[in-house]
């Protein structure tokens, strides 16, 4: 029987793609993490050259060996302060990441789920209407919950039409996903002219807006950031809204600091820049 107890340091279990270039998923999330001070622990769904934004890239599906990678954690005890899903690309996904959360969540464990689904108002073209279901189940799990506009939509069947949304409609789907289970949650980045909002609700308040200045342009990972902190920070157990005006000024900074590089926006954000900032 293994006795060693490797349970002693706090850690995130993240199951998400790992891309090589393009700033995202795993490869932002494991330094923003390393740097809140929390061992990082990735579960790859699939390996990428690239993210998907790119014309052309390599890509390995890694449903198959989840399992019996997960299979040897079990083994050794792990146990985990956080799990953080982001992009899951099938059905299979979905009900492995059911499974881990069942195995190794415990009553200390936080579960993030950040429902990577669509944006735009159109869900992504891997998204069926069954796999829109399965996640539909899946948020169940979440403690705190990260869609932004168009997967809140998704996941409380409203439809998409922001040109008529008030701030009562905003709050109203707010609360549907409290509804849903999770006790926090925050709809990302809903531009509004200059500004960029977020919709805050925790289970039992009412739900409010934290607007901040909008820089530069839409870049991929910027959600993969934000999640991370947020991950990092309810882990620390730092007051939600203060967390959410952390992770939204981070990843202001980000922006800014890669539109003075002039990086194409398919690359990401120049974090690193800036990553001894973020505490």
């Amino acid at each position: 029987m293994n006795t060693t107890n490797h349970n002693k340091q706090n850690k995130i279990a993240v199951i998400n793609d790992i891309s090589g270039f393009g700033r995202c998923s795993v490869a932002v999330a494991l330094p923003i993490i390393s740097q809140l001070r929390i061992q990082c622990c990735p579960v790859p769904t699939s390996i990428f050259s690239t993210h998907t934004g790119f014309e052309d890239y390599f890509f390995d599906d890694y449903t198959d060996r989840m399992q019996p990678y997960i299979d040897k954690w079990k083994a050794i005890g792990l146990r985990f302060d956080g799990i953080l899903t982001g992009f899951l690309g099938s059905a299979k996904q979905i009900e492995i990441v059911d499974r881990f959360i069942r195995d190794f969540a415990d009553d200390n464990t936080t579960i993030i789920i950040d429902p990577v689904m669509g944006d735009n108002g159109k869900p992504y073209p891997t998204y069926t209407t069954d796999m829109c279901r399965r996640m539909k189940e899946l948020v169940h799990h979440a403690d705190i919950l990260t869609p932004n506009l168009t997967e809140a939509c998704i996941l409380t069947d409203t439809p998409y039409t922001p040109d008529r949304f008030k701030q009562a409609d905003y709050f109203c789907i707010a609360d549907k996903l409290i509804d849903i289970g999770a006790d926090k949650v925050v709809i990302t980045g809903i531009r509004n002219g200059s500004m960029v909002t977020n919709i805050i609700c925790e289970k039992g308040k009412e739900p409010h807006l934290l607007r901040q200045k909008r820089v530069g342009h839409e870049r991929s990972g910027t959600g993969d950031v934000f999640s991370a902190i947020i991950a990092a920070d309810s882990v620390h157990n730092i007051d939600f809204t203060s967390s959410v005006r952390k992770a939204s000024a981070f990843v202001r900074d980000c922006i800014a600091v890669t539109e003075a590089f002039d990086i194409p926006p398919t690359d990401g954000v120049c974090f690193e820049e800036i990553l001894h900032t973020l505490k």
